[in-house]
């Protein structure tokens, strides 16, 4: 009773300071990606949420020239569509960030931003030119709203092993990816994170065929508000991180690197993920909404760290009327995996170059990680 009311005085703690950011505003006019699945929809192209394997299929039995017309044509449904060919989401995904680019620029040039605005702008501009690279990998691309992106790392077509990292609050577009006049270092970004993690596998592992995703392909609560009190993203975030995974080609054995909210949608993503999901790691969690590690009903292996000094201590790891994510998967009785956190500080530094957390992940990402338990 007690745990319950701090948990109660904490979210209206919350409430007080940020307000009630579960309400959702107005609806919007349509947006591009909306558009364009309505387009693609009158034109009687398979629905998109057809299964991964129909939509492969049916891009298999098309006329390279015609997929290619249809790529050009529906570039924000293509790039996002699971099943369609890597390298026409790729090229699909370029081709939408291009345009985008165009969309963004025109906006600035036009003015009567805010202050905020125009540098939101500007972040989105700079991170939309970088995934606009030739060496760049874009598996996903929404720029609605505060934008959703993934981005692959590898050879994802010819991996023998995949690793996803998911992260939490507050993740959009215009923080996908830090830059060297950032105020914070590139590894707290989801980008930073994959790259960060890539390295030190390849360094690790520099013969195994391994790809990594950095995958903000869900729309994260923004800030520590109501939506990060409750599983609500998390569910919708879940869905798609499933149907993610089951679309992988060939089913490589899979990892999960989840950090912060991010392990809210791996708890909730755990029952329903295909069997080549073999491990499911988190960091700074606070909870997988499970009881325990068994809760979770999936046959992967769950591993938990945190870190010295992570301010996710101190929140309440208990579930209440939807409030709060359950028990914490560092604690015993929860029955994860737990591992060091070594050299890493604060609730940032679990992807930083040369900690513990890093190169556990590495040999989680490898499949290597009980052999060296």
């Amino acid at each position: 009773m007690r745990r319950a009311v701090l948990v109660l005085a904490v979210v209206f703690g919350i409430f007080a300071t940020v307000g009630w950011t579960a309400v959702r505003s107005d609806p919007q006019e349509l947006g591009p990606r909306e558009a364009a699945l309505a387009a693609w929809q009158r034109a009687g192209l398979p629905p998109v949420s057809a299964a991964p394997e129909s939509i492969g299929r049916w891009f298999a039995a098309l006329p390279p020239a015609r997929a290619e017309r249809i790529t050009a044509r529906f570039p924000l449904v293509v790039g996002n569509l699971d099943g369609a060919p890597l390298d026409l989401r790729y090229r699909a995904n370029r081709r939408a960030i291009g345009q985008e680019l165009v969309r963004e620029r025109a906006q600035l040039r036009r003015g009567g931003m805010t202050d905020r605005g125009r540098t939101q702008t500007e972040k989105r501009l700079a991170v939309l030119t970088a995934l606009r690279q030739p060496d760049r990998q874009v598996l996903a691309f929404d720029p609605t709203g505060r934008g959703q992106v993934a981005e692959v790392r590898g050879d994802l077509a010819r991996a023998e092993r995949v690793a996803v990292v998911v992260p939490g609050v507050d993740t959009k577009l215009s923080n996908f990816e830090r830059f060297a006049d950032d105020d914070k270092p590139g590894y707290v970004a989801p980008a930073g994170m994959a790259a960060s993690l890539y390295d030190e596998v390849r360094a690790d592992s520099p013969g195994q065929r391994v790809a990594v995703i950095a995958w903000a392909d869900y729309e994260a609560p923004a800030g520590l508000g109501v939506d990060a009190a409750t599983g609500l993203p998390a569910e919708a975030g879940a869905v798609r991180l499933t149907r993610l995974v089951s679309a992988l080609p060939s089913h490589p054995g899979t990892a999960l690197i989840c950090h912060s909210y991010g392990s809210v949608v791996c708890g909730l993503a755990a029952p329903a993920l295909p069997g080549n999901v073999t491990d499911i790691a988190v960091a700074g969690s606070p909870g997988m909404r499970a009881s325990d590690a068994d809760a979770l009903h999936t046959r992967a292996r769950i591993w938990a760290t945190r870190a010295s000094g992570d301010w996710i201590a101190d929140v309440p790891h208990f579930e209440l009327a939807g409030l709060g994510h359950g028990a914490d998967p560092v604690d015993d009785d929860f029955g994860a995996r737990v591992f060091p956190a070594g050299g890493a500080h604060g609730h940032t530094e679990y992807f930083r170059p040369g900690t513990g957390s890093l190169r556990t992940f590495a040999a989680i990402a490898t499949g290597s990680a009980l052999q060296r338990a």
